[in-house]
């Protein structure tokens, strides 16, 4: 694996990006608790965090911890817009973007000390600058490799820098906890703490093979390349997605099968208005849920060909959600996601089900041109009528 000698890769991450924008906006809300979302939190500050509050938490639950909270509504417009602010001061400091998030983004400086100076001296100005032309605090993790960047932004936050030395990232890495590896959830910490293992220095003691028999061979592999940080990604800017998708968090409240069938069609049509519009078609349609216990589960289905029709997506992700109906009512349900993988560029292929009828595969086709040329308040199906679908969090381009 080639790392470079020089710790170049910039991990820039706003710190509670919907909390910040609102005490930005409101100077009533600085250094007070904040939550945005009454129903479920969608961004909590570091005064609520101290709580306990956090995101996808149910607002009751968030109130109980934190009485003296202030709750606010979203305003996705707001964040959008800051999001745009805030990467225009990344790309005036390099061309090398590769945006996570509307609120996190890697950035490659190699090759710009006579332009701009050191990567550390980048990272000074880069904080300030977006202080100043955002209003936003943000913390910024420096290192030779994304992972390790990322973790140290993590370890930085709120409000901070921290830069890894080249040579020392391994004494930096290894005392840190388990959770701080990419893929270690709350159900895999909870396995290699079950047996002992507890920070990420143990998880690379243990040797690939042992980490294979405990977790497979996927999540084996790849937590031992992370715990002596190998991560030869460099810094891609301005890739399309390999991926669409959209996601609600629940709350902890029982829900119908109406209800639940309800998200799953807004979540769809979300998803498939922005694969039409971004020109995208995908194959595999995936489905990701969220418990109780903070476990997670992941169902997938590969079409025969791709398509980016609404009908086709929708029944194949509640075929998903029925296959998935015995966890559900075992575990409780907190989070549904759906998202379309595989993409390529290229037209609607419209697919024909077996349990489809003409008419019906007509008329979801009719209304699909209809909200992608007049808007998606255009015509609403009757199910979601009267129905809070939730925010649409704003993404970055598709």
């Amino acid at each position: 694996m080639f790392v470079q000698g020089e710790a170049t890769v910039l991990h820039a991450d706003v710190d509670s990006f919907f909390a910040s924008v609102e005490q930005r906006d409101d100077p009533r809300l600085r250094g007070r608790p904040v939550v945005v979302g009454a129903g479920v939190v969608l961004a909590a500050s570091y005064e609520a965090k101290a709580y306990g509050v956090r995101t996808a938490m149910g607002g009751a639950q968030a109130r109980r911890l934190c009485p003296d909270a202030v709750v606010v509504p979203p305003r996705m417009a707001a964040y959008a817009e800051a999001s745009k602010a805030m990467y225009r001061v990344f790309e005036d400091a390099t061309p090398l973007v590769e945006g996570l998030s509307i609120d996190e983004a890697f950035l490659d400086v190699r090759g710009l000390r006579r332009l701009s100076g050191t990567p550390v001296e980048i990272a000074v100005r880069l904080r300030r600058d977006v202080r100043e032309r955002v209003g936003l605090p943000i913390t910024v993790g420096v290192a030779r490799t994304k992972f390790l960047a990322k973790v140290a932004s993590g370890v930085a936050k709120p409000d901070g820098l921290l830069v890894v030395p080249p040579g020392r990232e391994l004494s930096f890495l290894h005392p840190l906890a388990v959770e701080r590896l990419w893929g270690v959830g709350p159900v895999t910490a909870a396995r290699l703490r079950a047996c002992g293992i507890a920070t990420v220095g143990q998880v690379a003691e243990l040797g690939e093979s042992a980490l294979v028999r405990m977790l497979g061979r996927a999540a084996g592999r790849h937590l031992h390349a992370l715990a002596h940080n190998r991560d030869p990604r460099p810094v891609r800017p301005r890739r399309r997605r390999r991926s669409m998708g959209a996601q609600r968090a629940l709350g902890r409240s029982p829900r119908s099968a109406a209800a639940l069938d309800a998200t799953l069609i807004g979540l769809v049509e979300r998803v498939c208005r922005r694969l039409r519009a971004a020109g995208r078609v995908g194959r595999t349609v995936v489905l990701r849920l969220r418990f109780d216990d903070f476990s997670r589960a992941t169902r997938s289905h590969t079409l025969p060909a791709p398509t980016a029709e609404t009908r086709t997506i929708l029944d194949t992700a509640r075929g998903l959600l029925l296959a998935a109906g015995p966890l559900i009512q075992a575990r409780g349900l907190t989070l549904v996601g759906v998202a379309v993988a595989n993409l390529d560029d290229g037209t609607l292929v419209q697919l024909t089900l077996p349990f489809d009828c003409p008419s019906c595969a007509a008329l979801d086709a009719a209304l699909d041109a209809i909200r992608d040329r007049f808007g998606p308040d255009a015509v609403t199906r009757a199910v979601l009528l009267g129905r809070d679908l939730g925010p649409s969090v704003p993404l970055l381009p598709d």
